[in-house]
């Protein structure tokens, strides 16, 4: 091999200045020349962006994919450019077991037919899952990766750059110093031999004075310092860019997050949808199972979204059924003092939250009390008639717990 060893020499010269300028700096024994303050703020900006982008970036996976060991399995896949192994969701895995368990158990039998149904439902919810992470795989963990492995790289590189010009300039003009420090007192003494433990010799020319000898050294290092001083305030001006760059990052992080909580909104969406549908399903077949029986469970109100435009509401999320009154119109003014319970279908019930009630018609209730309740024909089934005493009002079965 043909080594250059004028070349390995001064890179080692290079290296043990550098190593020599950034000791001296720790132990505060040279100065250092220090960054404006906007150019740290920058840095500053940079880093925190840098950091923030991991933590999410990292923590966004584990939503997408819970499980460790197939994330790292996924993560060996792409370091290795190889495609990652389709993988079916856990809804997929649940909906097979249940249909082949309905398979098995009889799909005939009524136990059998709301285990198809829920593997049904399930395997829907499934799907809406692997196209949600395929979704914000794209649209919102591609961007950040890009990020991290290309811009901050460059950013990094051209960082360290920056420092290694700093440490050369700094050494140049510590070396001046020593240099201008030597000729003042070589011209002072007179002709002298010149101190070679000052500065490092430089094809002194012996039989010359020591005053002309020192006056060609600082020449020399102020000749460098300029040429450091120029390397310098160019890498400074490369590194700047880059990081004023960080702007635009986070411009696009921010299209990327925007999209990442529309895939999320239309995924719950979805899985909104397919449950209300499973729950009406099964509400119509456990009515047609046990007939005569009072179903408390029913369809439930959709939670107020309260940072989302109506017209997106309207657009991406279904609403549920909104609290009627107790039958039709023509009844509504039907007092509820004169309504006897019917002779069978009261049950029992526990009161899980306080409910404060909005009008008249309504029953207050007060956590972990018993109360009795009720249906009427025609009533809407998110209410039911409670009795405490001689009491009576409508009550939301969201707040009570059936006990027989």
């Amino acid at each position: 091999m043909d080594f250059n060893m004028k070349k390995l020499a001064s890179d080692a010269g290079i290296f043990f200045t550098r190593a020599v300028q950034f000791t001296e700096e720790k132990f505060g024994q040279a100065e250092k020349t220090e960054l404006d303050a906007n150019f740290e703020n920058l840095l500053a900006r940079a880093d925190s962006t840098k950091n923030w982008t991991e933590k999410i970036l990292r923590q966004t996976e584990v939503l997408l994919q819970p499980n460790p060991s197939a994330r790292v399995e996924e993560f060996l896949y792409e370091k290795l450019d190889r495609k990652v192994p389709s993988r079916v969701t856990n809804g997929e895995l649940l909906a097979q077991y249940m249909a082949e368990a309905a398979s098995e158990l009889g799909p005939t039998t009524p136990y059998g037919k709301t285990l198809v149904k829920v593997a049904e439902a399930e395997k829907r919810l499934g799907a809406a899952e692997r196209d949600f992470i395929h979704t914000a795989s794209i649209n919102f963990l591609t961007p950040l990766r890009n990020f991290l492995e290309g811009d901050w790289k460059t950013i990094s590189k051209e960082r360290r750059l920056l420092q290694n010009r700093r440490l050369d300039l700094d050494a140049c003009k510590a070396r001046l110093k020593k240099a201008k420090a030597a000729e003042a007192k070589a011209t002072c003494e007179g002709d002298t031999v010149p101190d070679f433990q000052e500065t490092r010799p430089r094809n002194y020319i012996l039989s010359a004075s020591a005053s002309a000898l020192w006056n060609d050294e600082v020449d020399k290092a102020e000749q460098e310092l300029r040429v450091a001083q120029t390397e310098f305030d160019r890498q400074a001006e490369v590194t700047r860019l880059l990081l004023e760059g960080i702007s635009s990052t986070h411009v696009n992080h921010l299209r990327c997050l925007h999209e990442f909580v529309e895939s999320q909104t239309t995924y719950y969406a979805q899985c909104y949808r397919h449950m209300l549908d499973l729950q009406k399903q099964l509400g119509s077949s456990q009515g047609a199972i046990f007939p005569g029986t009072f179903v408390g469970t029913t369809e439930p109100a959709s939670p107020p979204l309260s940072s989302t435009s109506p017209t997106t509401t309207a657009a991406t999320m279904p609403v549920g059924p909104s609290v009627a009154g107790l039958g039709p119109p023509g009844e509504a003014a039907l007092c509820l003092e004169e309504v006897a319970p019917p002779a069978s279908g009261t049950r029992k019930a526990r009161v899980l939250y306080d409910y404060e009630a909005a009008d008249s018609s309504e029953l207050a209730l007060l956590a972990d009390e018993l109360i009795t309740v009720y249906s009427l024909p025609g009533m809407d089934p998110d209410w039911l008639i409670g009795e405490r005493g001689n009491k009576k009002g409508k009550v939301p079965v969201t707040y009570l717990e059936l006990l027989s």
